[in-house]
Order: structure tokens, then sequence, then C-alpha cells
């Protein structure tokens, strides 16, 4: 066992620093002279010192001899440049000695040839189609071949191995999925709906939400987000902050028919306005009250029993930044009457001057 780590430490450490160095030589002539080095230091017989001879150090049994069988035709299909051949060698190789990242990465290291498929590509549509019913890739092989695959714009094979479990759910597999539907429109939407399941199965379920939103199931969203047991508030306010829109706002703001909304109308205006890029569906919802009558705003800032005083008032003031001082002046004076004071003046400066007496 001591020799058989010394042999790859070797070969290993030659490996690091040919990458580190910038690939200076071809790796057929760097695999060749370690090999070489290590069968003069071992002083072993140049036909026993082989790739093979690195994985065993006694007489092999059948099993292992079939093992080193295929790794010698592997190497010699791969070192032969016949990759598609070597990735289906290595994905049917005897107890998936093979099936292994560290063979992805001796694909991921080979050039690819323009309009010619990857070598890793190859390999893992081969690990995909010999799998078992019930085998599933490990989860740094999934990682790395579905990249492989969306660069190579397989995204139907992506969809075969996520739709038949053929893959490790992780939240960076949703995550990879994700970002390639932002960087590519125009497929966007099967992108989001194969993350919506990794998430969903990982139980990531406001990545699972933002998704449905992004997709413009924006609806479908929102009563996923108010029967999930394990989303609170925060949760919802996380997917509004990241898929702003009216029609969700209007949605999470709405009374429950057995309790509360899940946000309250001036918690969620306050956090959107505080943010330059998300204030504009807050004044939107905010101009809606108002647009329908002191009595349409009076009765949700009433019914906002999840708002205190101070929340509504901060929400006066962030209006007053913004210089929409209808909206300012309509909410305070909600909230004067209701203490049973009145505004006297309906210009700004009253409704400041009121302000700060409420106060």
């Amino acid at each position: 066992m001591d020799t058989r780590y010394k042999r790859l430490r070797s070969v290993w450490d030659c490996l690091s620093s040919w990458e580190e160095e910038g690939q200076p030589v071809p790796l057929e002539e760097l695999v060749g002279s370690t090999l070489e080095n290590i069968r003069e230091a071992d002083g072993m017989d140049e036909d026993i010192c082989s790739i093979k001879q690195l994985f065993e150090d006694q007489e092999p049994t059948r099993a292992d001899a079939s093992e080193l069988d295929y790794l010698d035709r592997f190497l010699e299909l791969f070192e032969s440049a016949q990759y598609e051949d070597a990735a289906l060698s290595a994905a049917r190789a005897p107890r998936g000695v093979l099936r292994n990242i560290d063979t992805m990465e001796m694909f991921k290291g080979v050039e690819v040839l323009p309009g010619s498929l990857s070598p890793s590509f190859l390999f893992f549509w081969a690990l995909l189609f010999t799998a078992g019913a019930n085998g599933e890739l490990s989860a740094p092989l999934s990682l790395q071949g579905v990249s492989c695959a969306l660069q190579s714009g397989a995204l139907q094979l992506v969809s075969y191995a996520v739709t038949h479990k053929k893959l490790t759910f992780t939240e960076e597999l949703g995550d990879i999925l994700t970002e390639h539907a932002q960087e590519n429109p125009g497929v966007a939407d099967l992108c989001l709906t194969l993350a919506t399941i990794i998430y969903e199965a990982c139980r990531l379920h406001r990545k699972a939400a933002l998704s449905m939103c992004r997709r413009g199931l924006i609806h479908s969203a929102a009563e996923f987000l108010k029967h999930c047991e394990d989303l609170t508030a925060e949760d919802s306010m996380w997917v509004l902050c990241r898929s702003p829109s009216l029609s969700l706002l209007q949605l999470l703001t709405e009374p429950l028919q057995d309790s509360a909304a899940i946000l309250s109308v001036g918690g969620a205006c306050a956090a959107l306005l505080a943010d330059p890029q998300r204030r504009p569906v807050a004044l939107q919802l905010l101009d809606s009250f108002v647009s329908q009558g002191r009595g349409a705003l009076e009765e949700v800032i009433v019914g906002d029993v999840g708002s205190s005083v101070d929340v509504w008032t901060h929400v006066v003031s962030l209006c007053s930044e913004l210089e929409r001082d209808d909206l300012s002046r309509a909410i305070l004076s909600v909230l004067l009457s209701q203490s049973g004071t009145t505004i006297v003046t309906p210009d700004p400066e009253g409704a400041q001057l009121m302000e700060h007496v409420y106060l």
C-alpha cells in the first residue's frame, strides 16, 4: 500500500505542477516521463511499469484483472483521441472504477476542436445512458456534467437527466441552471423549470418560488409562498425583493381567509421604498390605494395589523424624501384621524407640521 501511495503521489504532483505551469508540454509526454521516473526509482522492469502497475502491488484477482483490462483499453482509446469510445469504455468499467470526477477531469483537459463535441460532454452522455434504473451520478459529476452539457447546447440532455433523476440534486446544481437562464433568455423557461424541480427536491422553497416568479408564474408563486409551512414572512420578502412586481406585492399583502396577510402593507412598503431599484413597486401600490379614495386607503391602514403606527410614519417620511407629498399627506391624514386629530392645512408645510405634532 505504501508503494502504491508513493506512485500515485508522484503522478499527482507532476499533474498538479503541469497544470500550474500552464501545461508547457503535451499531456502524453508528461505521463510518459513520469512513468519512466517511477520505473527508474522503483527499479522495475519497463514492461511492468505501466499505468495499471500504479494501482496494483499484488497478483491481481480475476475481478482486478478485468478492471485492469478495462483501464488498459480506456487509456488506449483515450491516447489515440477516440474520445467517444473512450467515454463509453470508462462509463462501462467494472464496479464503476472509472465513473468518477478524476476521469471527468481527464476529459476536460483535452483541447476541444472547433465544431466538435467536447470529450467531457461525451463522458457525461455516456455516464447517463449506462447508468442503471436507480443510478445517480455523484454531486461533483452532476455539476461538471451539467456545465459541460450547457456549454455544448445540450439542454435537452440536462432535462432528461433531471426529470429521470439521474443526477444528485444540490443547491449548486439549481444555481447553475438559474445562471444559464439569466444569460440565455431563449432557454430561460426550461432552465428555470428544471431549477425549480431541483430546489423543491432540496427543500429550498424560497428559491423555488423565485424561479416561478422569473417564469412569470406570479400567482403560482404566491400560492406556494402562502401554503408552504417552511416559509416565513422574511422568505416572502426575500423573493419579492429579488423579483419585485406589483402583482406579487398585492398578492402577498392580501389578507388570507382565516389569518393576516403574509406581508404587512406598511412593512413591505417601508422596505421597498428604502431601495432605489424596488421603490417603484411600493409607490405603485400606494398610488392604487389613493386613487380609490380616502376610504380605501384608510381601510388598508386600519386593517394592516402587522404594521404599527411607527412603521406607517416611516412610510410617510420616505414618501416625503421622494417628493411624493401627495402620498405622505394622504397617509398622514389617515393616521391623524385615527388618533382623533385632523389635518389643519392640505399644503406640504402644514402636513409636515402636523406630522411633527403627531410624533
